[in-house]
């Protein structure tokens, strides 16, 4: 599938196909592709043993540096750490750890995967709840759910927070 990545320091974005993997054992990028790429790889105090299907320790080494990036997938969004490994052709695999957490929906036949079941750690549940959240104060106009909604410092403020100032655009001086 499809994912956007985003480096954390700078913003910068990258598309890039993402194996699903049912039996690797957690998220990984490609080393070359990271460094390419110019990800921000961050060593690991204690390396990792990587094994094969065989349980053999696997001839390319342990698993020395990890990226932390943004990875996007339509309105999904999360915060992900992979470990940073020679993948060959393959630049990121989502394996089971991640598969099972967002507990996706494929079509095989249609090749769609939808993301309906995401834990709370992820921003599309996030952006719905904030929906929900910004719905209520709309209706009420509640001083008190305003204020709970609202970090004190802005309540100066408080006026551009209701619903028809919200909805007017702004006028761009130049």
């Amino acid at each position: 599938m499809k994912v956007g990545l985003e480096k954390l320091e700078n913003h910068e974005g990258v598309a890039v196909k993402a194996l699903l993997d049912s039996r690797a054992t957690g998220l990984f990028m490609d080393m070359t592709f990271a460094k390419e790429k110019g990800f921000k790889m961050e060593k690991l105090k204690k390396p990792l043993l990587v094994r094969n299907v065989d349980g053999m320790v696997n001839a390319g080494g342990a698993i020395t540096y990890q990226v932390e990036c943004n990875m996007f997938f339509k309105e999904h969004v999360e915060r992900a750490r992979m470990d940073v490994y020679n993948l060959g052709k393959m630049e990121v695999i989502l394996g089971m750890p991640w598969l099972a957490a967002h507990n996706l929906e494929i079509d095989w036949e249609k090749g769609e995967v939808k993301m309906t079941h995401c834990p709370p750690i992820c921003g599309k549940r996030k952006q719905e709840e904030g929906k929900k959240e910004v719905k209520k104060v709309e209706k009420d106009e509640d001083k008190e759910t305003l204020k709970r909604l609202v970090p004190k410092r802005f309540w100066k403020w408080k006026k551009v927070f209701g619903k028809r100032e919200s909805e007017r655009m702004l006028v761009q001086k130049t």
